[in-house]
């Protein structure tokens, strides 16, 4: 599918000096390994490559979005036409100017946490390679799988193989302690943002909601994924391990700034102390919570990243635990992404900066109707 623009917006995207500028420029085929490297796996480089200084300046000019509909019973509902759909930009409606349904080709990143944490999950990640590539990749789509731990590594570069793409999903190795998870999302929606825009850009992270380390902050790399208009989908590990291991928790509301501090004002009259807060946005919902992390971009959300990652692009998050498991609903969400409406329109030139609310609406009754929702414009560069 064409991956989508945002009106003369501007991504920061620190390009790999190994992958080159454009991707044409590449040769499909395995990434040597570096010198002196003839230990390692072949055709797969583990050395993380160097980053370009100078940032790639992108600007478009048209908006797409995906657009999931489904019953009362979540079934998906795939017989709806172009004018069953209404867009709203910030409240105005648009004009549709590209409508399909699950026909143009993917770009997917498959994001797999390699933390020692979890040492007993990796080999069903491991496991889940052959329906990745079946029914998210399926016959159109191309992949490239990258994982983190302390570093970032890209492991297979974007190819329409499955053979490889498979092979690097099996062989990923098990690295060191800690889940640098914001930065690598950085870097996957660099990748993703380079990719022809023909094909709709899909993140889908396996991993823990934890991150250890990194530099990037979520609320930057999700408005960085709402720019280059990645989708992300993520799968959570912690469950499969903690929730049976360890006796439930007392509720606590979710953490949006550093201890001692009030990120969110409370209402006029209501002071601003933990006990006001608590009441007030204790059970916040994560949507408002996610537009408002990538509003304010230098924030940081603990335990929740991976739901406010698919709140905030549209995705959606699936925990394993019981009888989910990864396989199961790595072909869910390649069931849904083959069966996704896709619109496009091209806003005013003159729209403000900040965040536009993205709203679709379906001349249906009784439907559920999922798209992201908005996306951060930052302002023009000056000339």
């Amino acid at each position: 599918m064409r991956a989508p623009n945002f009106a003369w917006s501007l991504v920061a995207a620190i390009l790999f000096a190994t992958a080159g500028s454009a991707r044409a420029q590449q040769p499909a085929g395995p990434i040597h390994p570096a010198p002196g490297a003839n230990d390692k796996k072949p055709g797969i480089d583990l050395t993380p490559p160097p980053l370009q200084e100078k940032p790639l300046i992108i600007r478009t000019t048209e908006v797409i979005t995906p657009v999931t509909v489904q019953d009362r019973d979540g079934e998906l509902i795939l017989d709806l036409e172009q004018k069953d759909f209404h867009v709203f930009d910030n409240g105005a409606e648009q004009t549709i100017l590209h409508f399909d349904l699950g026909g143009d080709p993917l770009a997917v990143v498959f994001l797999a946490e390699s933390s020692s944490r979890i040492e007993s999950l990796l080999p069903a990640v491991r496991h889940s390679a052959t329906i990745f590539t079946q029914t998210v990749m399926a016959q159109s789509g191309e992949a490239a799988v990258v994982t983190y731990d302390d570093s970032i590594d890209v492991r297979r570069d974007f190819t329409s193989d499955a053979d490889l793409v498979e092979s690097a999903i099996h062989g990923l190795p098990m690295g060191s302690s800690g889940a640098r998870l914001y930065d690598a999302i950085s870097e996957s929606v660099r990748l993703l943002a380079k990719q022809p825009e023909r094909e709709r850009r899909i993140l889908l992270i396996v991993g823990e909601a934890q991150d250890t380390g990194s530099e990037t902050k979520l609320g930057q790399a999700l408005r960085e994924a709402t720019l280059a208009n990645v989708t992300i989908y993520t799968i959570g590990l912690s469950t499969l391990g903690a929730e049976f291991r360890n006796p439930p928790k007392p509720y606590t509301p979710t953490e949006i700034g550093p201890p001692g501090t009030f990120p969110v004002p409370t209402p006029p009259g209501v002071p601003q102390t933990p006990q006001a807060e608590a009441q007030t946005y204790g059970n916040i919902d994560m949507l408002s919570l996610a537009i408002w992390v990538v509003k304010h971009a230098s924030n940081a959300v603990k335990n929740h990243a991976l739901e406010l990652a698919t709140e905030a692009t549209g995705g959606v998050h699936y925990a394993t635990m019981k009888d989910r498991t990864i396989e199961k609903v790595m072909d869910e969400i390649g069931a849904e992404l083959h069966a996704q409406y896709t619109l496009g329109y091209k806003p005013p030139g003159d729209e403000p900066s900040g965040f536009h609310e993205i709203k679709v609406t379906v001349s249906r009754p009784s439907v559920r109707v999922r798209t992201r929702p908005g996306y951060y414009l930052p302002p023009a560069p000056e000339k």
